[in-house]
């Protein structure tokens, strides 16, 4: 009797263990999710030095190489593989890091860390990914003279890269904020802010940080 028992232990084990591995749900589990809150890396605690140059007279603070390196790896990583939860960057460069919004994901998270490699990368939480902000963002640009037969002059169209929606920059404030989620649904996340046309000019690599009383 006691072999029997112990057979029917062991065949229950082997039953289980091949059922987890061939777990036809495992695929559609949803991915792990990272940390919320935000989180810093390594290099954070670390002594770091501001780089500066002189210019025509002037002093301004420069992106050192390793930092300026690691934002192009996770920026450039960012969008074409993890656009569902990378929102954007932007650099501090008087307290010599980098800032990283995006939709917490244990996989982007990972990939930040190996990519900062001894640099300092703030990570904070965002409450929309790129691809999202990026579909909208198309959406609207495709929708532009429409809005204008309706009385709606845009002007500027450009996902945020904190994460908080596509900002659109029109003279016709009240009546856009009015007619566009009537449209688009007002679960949709647009910043609507008042500007008029603009010149276009050369865009910087990197979103810079505010500055302390700036």
């Amino acid at each position: 009797m006691r072999h029997d028992r112990l057979r029917i232990a062991l065949l229950l084990g082997a039953t289980l263990v091949t059922a987890g591995c061939g777990d036809p749900s495992a695929a559609a589990r949803p991915e792990p999710t990272g940390l919320t809150g935000g989180w810093s890396t390594a290099g954070c605690e670390l002594h770091r030095e501001p780089m500066t140059m002189t210019a025509g007279g002037h002093t301004m603070p420069v992106t050192p190489p390793k930092l300026d390196a690691a934002m192009a790896r996770i920026d450039s990583g960012g969008r074409a593989k993890y656009a569902h939860s990378y929102a954007g960057i932007e650099v501090d460069q008087e307290q010599v890091r980098a800032i990283v919004y995006r939709v917490p994901s244990a996989k982007f998270d990972k990939f930040i860390r190996n990519s900062a490699e001894d640099t300092c990368i703030v990570v904070r939480d965002a409450p929309h990914g790129l691809a999202e902000l990026t579909a909208w963002h198309d959406r609207i640009v495709a929708d532009l003279a429409m809005w204008a037969q309706r009385g709606v002059q845009i002007f500027t169209v450009g996902a945020r890269h904190d994460g908080t929606g596509v900002e659109i920059g029109t003279p016709d404030v009240e009546l856009a904020r009015r007619e566009l989620p009537t449209m688009y649904g007002k679960e949709v996340p647009l910043v609507i802010v008042e500007r008029g046309p603009v010149t276009p000019l050369a865009p910087s690599t990197m979103p810079q940080a505010p500055q302390p009383g700036g």
